[in-house]
């Protein structure tokens, strides 16, 4: 079946006996704020997942100055990603994220930490992140494994998921343990509308390629993964957790209203 065009532009949608049914355009969907902490980030997949389900981006970097928004009432929610630094930092910027994360916790509004988000919300939340104690790394591609709410909230998840991380997390008291790994126990978990992963699910071909020839350095650590490794592991992997994500996020922002997500709610 065939659309056509009303006069002015709208869509419509032809019936029986040729009566034709104007569809209004749905309200355009409130922009999602990302938090990035190098000039060179992106917010990779997980950003092109929210474009295709029509949130614009709303990019920030505090680290360079920018400003944190005092509510989340004009976004659908809220992203910080990954970095070089520690969510144990004394830096301004890094004090000032993690008292931020309160905004989104108090407003009950979808919050997702990265790697560094994850240890910036669970340290909001009053959990300790720390180095392992034996020193080791998650650089390349590592096991985890969803426990039954992991299961519950989000299905097939990916056998191995992309890290590149030095530190680790408690799990914050009343939060719900969704993935556990090996060296860092504590992988995924959720805390109301808030979800903190350990892992880089939001990594593109294009940013390993960056971060292997930037960061090698981080190769050299005990329990890290040599560079080919991370490019032969991802060829087995890659797809079952770009899937994952799709619905991972899907399921992020279907927790709230449709007219929450939305600027005509405003």
């Amino acid at each position: 079946m065939s659309f056509g065009s009303s006069k002015n532009g709208d869509n419509v949608l032809p019936f029986p006996r040729r009566r034709m049914v104007l569809t209004p355009e749905p309200a355009p969907l409130l922009p999602v704020l990302i938090v990035l902490h190098q000039e060179t980030s992106t917010p990779g997949r997980v950003g092109n997942a929210l474009r295709a389900l029509g949130h614009p981006l709303d990019i920030r970097r505090p680290r360079f100055g920018d400003a944190l928004p005092e509510t989340l009432d004009r976004h659908a929610g809220a992203v910080i990603f990954g970095g070089p630094m520690s969510a144990n930092d004394s830096d301004e910027y890094v004090r000032r994220e993690i008292d931020w994360i309160e905004v989104p916790l108090r407003e009950q509004r979808p919050f997702l930490g990265i790697c560094l988000g994850a240890q910036m919300l669970a340290k909001q939340l009053g959990a300790q992140v720390a180095p392992h104690p034996e020193g080791r790394v998650e650089v390349g591609y590592y096991p985890i494994r969803p426990t039954e709410a992991g299961h519950a909230l989000c299905p097939n998840w990916p056998e191995r998921v992309y890290h590149w991380h030095g530190e680790g997390f408690q799990l914050p008291g009343g939060a719900e343990l969704l993935a556990e790994g090996n060296d860092f126990p504590v992988q995924a978990f959720q805390h109301g509308h808030a979800f903190g992963l350990q892992f880089h699910p939001d990594v593109t071909y294009a940013m390993m390629h960056r971060w292997t020839t930037r960061g090698c350095v981080r190769m050299d650590s005990p329990g890290a993964h040599p560079r080919h490794l991370h490019f032969a592991v991802r060829a087995m992997h890659d797809v079952t957790e770009r899937a994952w994500l799709k619905r991972f996020i899907d399921g992020w922002l279907a927790r709230m209203p449709r007219s929450i997500m939305s600027e005509a709610a405003e």
